[in-house]
């Protein structure tokens, strides 16, 4: 089963205390690292990357037939979604198990979420 660990954060406040705490930049990076390593070294990581600031956001909804293109974050809220992995787990323990072990988590909000999976169309005769 597949789960999606959806990473969560206060942009703002990461940015503050990124900024007061001389070298936490690369020792968060450094833990994230170790993280995705052992993911795949216990052969669960499916794919995972940090997003770019939710300032750098672009929506799109169709309304009426028409197309509405916005710049910026949808929805103003505390924390904004940061990042995601993908993983490959038994059953929900197991990923909310990873979640916890995430480095954000420490300073935000894991949500985990099971992956919707569709059986492929019957092809026609």
């Amino acid at each position: 089963m597949q789960y999606m660990l959806l990473i969560h954060t206060d942009e703002a406040a990461m940015r503050e205390s990124l900024a007061r705490a001389q070298g936490a930049a690369p020792q968060m990076m450094g833990a994230y690292r170790a993280y995705t390593d052992a993911m795949k070294k216990a052969g669960v990581f499916v794919a995972g990357d940090a997003l770019q600031p939710s300032a750098t956001a672009t929506v799109v909804r169709v309304r009426d037939g028409k197309t509405q293109v916005l710049d910026g974050p949808y929805a103003e809220a505390k924390e904004q979604l940061g990042g995601y992995y993908l993983i490959e787990a038994p059953d929900l323990d197991v990923a909310l198990e990873w979640a916890a072990r995430c480095p954000g988590a420490e300073w935000g909000t894991m949500e985990v979420r099971p992956v919707m999976v569709f059986a492929p169309a019957a092809a026609s005769a």
